[in-house]
């Protein structure tokens, strides 16, 4: 089993236990319409540039609540258990390459979302492909970033991102929460910062990731 196909299955199991109006570290979003927007964005092709693109977003919304309606929290949990679905299961290494990061952040935003949870222990050839995309990706991780950023991996290894002048903020941890850091879940990454508390600040507020 590939780790993107471990992490749906996780997550499938997740959502199945504590149903669908858990809530998610997705502004405004239930276990249910994250369920939607996973079965959205592998099998409605057509309303997937919603995801990113502003223009279109009123569309995806719309698509995505059609979804909740016609399939039900049952039904789309057991979509996203059985794919990849589309092209992501057509393309031969597809759902690796993209569905990794993918379905490993959205678990976390059920699972810290809850009133308890601790990170978990990852294998460590997991760890490495996540440092490959945070070094690989910093710079449109971070292209919002108000300060400089130096991301520091524990075990080793250092990227850096955000703003080249200004104040700097040191960002340490493994590679799995400095992605999920660099994805906009600041305060919900365990990391450790250092920097000017107003740098800081303005940091963990800022709008990051895609």
């Amino acid at each position: 089993m590939t780790h993107a196909r471990a992490e749906r299955a996780a997550l499938s199991d997740l959502f199945a236990r504590i149903g669908p109006d858990s809530p998610t570290l997705c502004e405004g979003w239930t276990t249910f319409d994250l369920a939607a927007h996973l079965v959205l964005r592998e099998r409605r092709p057509d309303a997937a540039g919603g995801i990113a693109l502003a223009p279109l977003a009123g569309y995806t919304a719309r698509v995505q609540e059609s979804l909740k309606t016609k399939h039900g929290f049952d039904g789309l949990v057991e979509l996203v258990r059985s794919g990849p679905g589309g092209v992501y299961g057509l393309v031969p290494g597809l759902d690796q390459a993209v569905n990794t990061m993918e379905f490993f952040i959205h678990h976390e935003d059920v699972r810290r979302a809850q009133r308890v949870w601790e990170p978990r222990e990852l294998p460590a050839d997991l760890e490495e492909t996540f440092w490959s995309r945070v070094r690989a990706g910093r710079g449109l991780f971070l292209r919002k970033a108000p300060v400089a950023v130096v991301l520091h991996r524990i075990g080793g290894g250092v990227a850096l991102g955000g703003t080249k002048d200004g104040p700097k903020v040191e960002v340490t941890g493994p590679a799995s929460e400095l992605l999920l850091f660099c994805f906009g879940r600041q305060a919900h990454a365990r990391v450790d910062l250092s920097g000017d508390e107003a740098a800081v600040a303005r940091l963990m507020d800022a709008s990051l990731g895609v």
